[in-house]
């Protein structure tokens, strides 16, 4: 009887450790699979090119500025249309995956000019929150942005 208790109990450690794995593994792509996402939205910047990014917003996407305003996708993507990037620095990115909910962490330096040619140079901490969406497709909900004091 205690042989089968045993064998019972390795067999079922046996499977929560491969349960284990998988979900470690299947975060990983995750996380990989986001981090390409950012390196798209990073080159969109660079290149001061929208349009790179706009396929990964969702439809109901909502920007919190740095200074506290709430925009949807459409005014999100008019904004960057009308800034010009000449300096654009990652820096320290993460994401979390939490099954189809990721979480991208990072910082970043920010030189160029806005909407009425005001030049600017900002170091901001951003946080993008990403869905798999039905379809499979990875999509940024939501993104918040705030100053880092120099």
């Amino acid at each position: 009887m205690k042989r089968t208790s045993l064998w019972c109990l390795l067999a079922l450690l046996s499977l929560g450790s491969a349960s284990l794995s998988q979900a470690q593994q299947a975060s990983g792509a995750t996380e990989k699979a986001i981090l390409a996402l950012e390196d798209k939205w990073e080159q969109s910047e660079k290149t001061n090119n929208p349009d790179l990014v706009a396929p990964l917003l969702a439809d109901k996407f909502v920007e919190t500025s740095r200074s506290g305003k709430v925009h949807n996708k459409a005014e999100f993507l008019a904004e960057e249309r009308a800034t010009k990037y000449s300096s654009v620095e990652y820096l320290d990115m993460k994401v979390t995956a939490f099954g189809d909910t990721a979480i991208a962490t990072g910082g970043l330096k920010l030189q160029g000019t806005g909407e009425s040619s005001k030049p600017f140079d900002i170091h901001i901490r951003w946080t993008d929150t990403w869905v798999k969406m039905p379809d499979g497709k990875w999509q940024c909900v939501a993104t918040h942005s705030s100053n880092i004091e120099k």
